[in-house]
């Protein structure tokens, strides 16, 4: 064997299916040795970022990780952003990167760059680059164990041409994953006296304790001691709909958030990060933990969030009943189309096991209210802020679960980082239900041009986040790249374009028209609501929330 084809068996033994392509010369040897390896489905992106992404989504989907194949530093430079959406959401990757044959780096050709320091963005647990052939089969294994233990990363392999082509390779065999442990019995003593305490304590959960089970161990804690549960903003995963515990997630928006912690004294961590401002603002404070509220961790991410969850609902009797979702769904919309029809819409007529992937920014403020009594899905959501994810997770959940409808909802200025990913969708026969929200601009920067402070601006400062001249048409991209497709500028038509694409397999778009969620208007009052939110009535509050993010 030459080292590439030594390469892909020791990653099909390790349970590596599919690969996540966008190659070059350098990694000509990898590309023809797939023909030898059966085990091993390889996915073409036309864009590193698609690629990286769609990794990103398949690992979420089938909890392993895939690989991806990139050129270069370069390539990996184009695939960055999904690759730390991946790492913020401790998804693993095995992330394999070609390189110049090793004798070839000291000529300092075109494409010659320091790919270990880049990949360190995104990969600092694990960036591997093996010397000679004899290394690669073992670095690899080591890459997909990496990626594998808990809590879960990209694994950056850099292969080098010469080693890739070189004879002698070995393959090697899976190393053993180490099982995650629970919290502590000191851990789950002292959270539990917290909980017994009846001081006002909420529990924050992320990771896998947003699956079913931790969802209702958490559930059983909180009905039986009368904690507050919460998700974090940004779940990699998280279950919901009919049958299953409703929780609500933290507001993106850091006045909105103090809202949902107003009065808490003890904010209990579950394989999630103590929660912080997205951004900083001037004036404002970036730790969201009220003063005077105690921050305790249960489980940390390399922790088994589940069993530490059930560990502790044991410890504290906790018994009773939670409170589940009722089967409800939203009539279907009527009339002009708005963002919040749409998310309606969905509500109306979301599938059985959907897979619901939201990066609507904005245009989805009504989402998770609209399907909360939907049937079971899964969610996933955008982990690092980077956006153009949607599109990718997409290709990449579908091929993690075929029997599965995913739809993706997409705002429009996200939608061009990656839009590429529609012709790998039409290529692999995806089942997918993308819907573009065109309101022809960057609407997210519009609001926090005011929350920054920052004055309106002119003519010049409002064109950089205006997307109307010239106004995009998804509906024709997407036919350019073999997707079905259609742009709907009312609930009738939004109606009977969903329905259709449904009822029918394979890949489909949908161009919702729409007027800005948050208009100017809104967008003025805006800063002005979040700073009164502290000064009002803690009910007044709470329904201000619920107004601009249920």
């Amino acid at each position: 064997m030459n080292g590439a084809q030594a390469l892909l068996k020791t990653l099909a033994d390790a349970g590596i299916e599919v690969c996540f392509t966008n190659p070059g010369t350098s990694e000509m040897h990898f590309v023809a040795a797939l023909d030898g390896e059966p085990r091993m489905r390889a996915v073409l992106a036309l864009f590193e970022g698609v690629a990286t992404g769609a990794a990103d989504g398949y690992a979420r989907m089938a909890d392993k990780p895939a690989a991806t194949l990139l050129h270069l530093g370069c390539g990996l430079g184009n695939g960055l952003a999904n690759l730390h959406n991946a790492r913020k959401g401790k998804v693993p990757v095995v992330n394999i990167v070609g390189d110049h044959a090793s004798y070839h780096v000291k000529y300092d050709a075109q494409l010659q760059s320091d790919i270990e320091t880049v990949a360190r963005n995104v990969s600092p647990g694990f960036v591997r680059t093996p010397r000679s052939t004899a290394e690669l089969a073992r670095d690899a294994a080591e890459a997909v164990k990496a990626a594998r233990t808990l809590p879960g990363q990209v694994a950056t392999l850099i292969l080098p041409a010469d080693v890739s082509w070189g004879d002698g390779g070995v393959p090697s065999l899976p190393l053993a994953i180490a099982e995650a442990l629970p919290a502590s019995d000191e851990t789950i003593s002292a959270i539990a006296a917290l909980i017994r305490s009846g001081r006002p304590l909420a529990m924050l959960l992320g990771g896998r304790a947003l699956r079913e089970p931790g969802l209702r161990a958490a559930a059983r804690i909180a009905a039986s001691h009368g904690v507050k549960l919460l998700a974090e903003v940004f779940p990699t995963r998280m279950q919901r709909g009919t049958g299953l515990p409703p929780v609500e997630r933290m507001a993106y928006m850091a006045e909105l958030a103090s809202v949902q912690l107003h009065g808490i004294e003890h904010l209990v961590l579950v394989d999630a990060k103590s929660p912080v401002s997205f951004f900083a603002y001037p004036g404002k404070k970036s730790d969201l933990v009220p003063e005077g509220c105690q921050a305790h961790v249960l489980a940390t991410p390399a922790q088994d969030a589940v069993a530490s969850l059930e560990r502790l609902a044991s410890c504290l009797a906790a018994d009773q009943l939670p409170t589940i979702q009722q089967a409800q769904r939203p009539a279907a919309p009527r009339g002009r189309l708005s963002a919040a029809k749409v998310c309606k819409a969905i509500g109306h007529y979301l599938p059985d096991n959907a897979i619901l992937i939201d990066e609507g920014i904005t245009s989805t403020l009504m989402l998770g209210a609209m399907t909360a009594g939907a049937p079971r899905h899964d969610l996933i959501t955008l982990t690092g802020g980077a956006i153009g994810q949607g599109l990718p997770n997409a290709v990449g959940a579908a091929i993690a679960c075929p029997d599965r409808p995913v739809i993706a909802l997409i705002g429009d200025g996200t939608a061009m980082y990656t839009i590429q990913a529609l012709w790998t969708m039409a290529r692999e026969g995806l089942d997918v239900t993308a819907i573009i929200f065109n309101n022809a601009s960057y609407s997210v920067l519009n609001v926090e041009l005011e929350r920054v402070g920052a004055s309106e601006g002119g003519g010049k400062a409002r064109a950089q986040l205006d997307l109307g001249h010239p106004q995009l048409n998804f509906a024709r991209l997407a036919q350019g790249m073999g997707v079905h497709a259609v742009r709907t500028n009312s609930s009738a038509e939004f109606n009977k374009a969903l329905e259709y694409a449904l009822e029918q397999s394979g890949p489909h778009l949908i161009e919702a028209c729409v007027p800005e969620s948050l208009n100017r208007s809104k967008r003025r009052i805006l800063p002005w609501m979040l700073k009164a939110l502290p000064s009002l009535p803690q009910g007044l509050a709470r329904a201000i929330k619920r107004k601009i993010a249920p």
